[in-house]
């Protein structure tokens, strides 16, 4: 899971900084064998633009393949990304659903995820702490003791 320091469409958005959102997400996937948090964009050059990680991520791993996994309420907005059209040419995508929308006509190297349906985004979570409820359903015990322990979200 590659953290994105600086995602150039969510600038000046409330967002909890880069080495905070890199904790959050490997204390949130200690215990998951075989997936881990990567800090490797933030070395690269601001704001961090999707392709450009992908060709550093070809150069510091060559032969490997790699594919973006995002929501779908992303793919529905990628013809607004940074060189979306070298992306969807040049790397094969994982959609997952975000909602109850319908598949969507999808190119060759696109792939809709079937998996279980989480209808949870990360701004109703960051609403639902600054509204004081209890959230402990949705996160892992341990993110959400650093979100109460740094108080993060408390006043958005």
């Amino acid at each position: 899971f590659l953290i994105t320091p600086l995602n150039p469409r969510k600038h000046g958005a409330n967002l909890t900084d880069e080495k905070g959102r890199f904790q959050m997400a490997s204390l949130a996937l200690a215990d998951e064998n075989g997936l881990v948090a990567s800090d490797f964009e933030f070395s690269l050059p601001r704001p961090s633009y999707t392709i450009n990680m992908l060709d550093a991520l070809e150069r510091s791993y060559p032969g490997c393949e790699f594919l973006l996994l995002m929501g779908a309420d992303n793919w529905l907005k990628i013809d607004k990304w940074y060189k979306s059209e070298e992306i969807l040419s040049r790397f094969g995508l994982i959609g997952y659903p975000r909602g109850n929308e319908e598949k969507p006509l999808l190119p060759d190297n696109v792939r809709w995820l079937s998996s279980p349906l989480y209808d949870i985004s990360s701004t109703e979570v960051r609403h639902a702490i600054s509204c004081g409820h209890d959230i402990s359903e949705w996160l892992h015990p341990d993110v959400l003791d650093f979100i109460k322990e740094n108080k993060l979200y408390t006043s958005l």
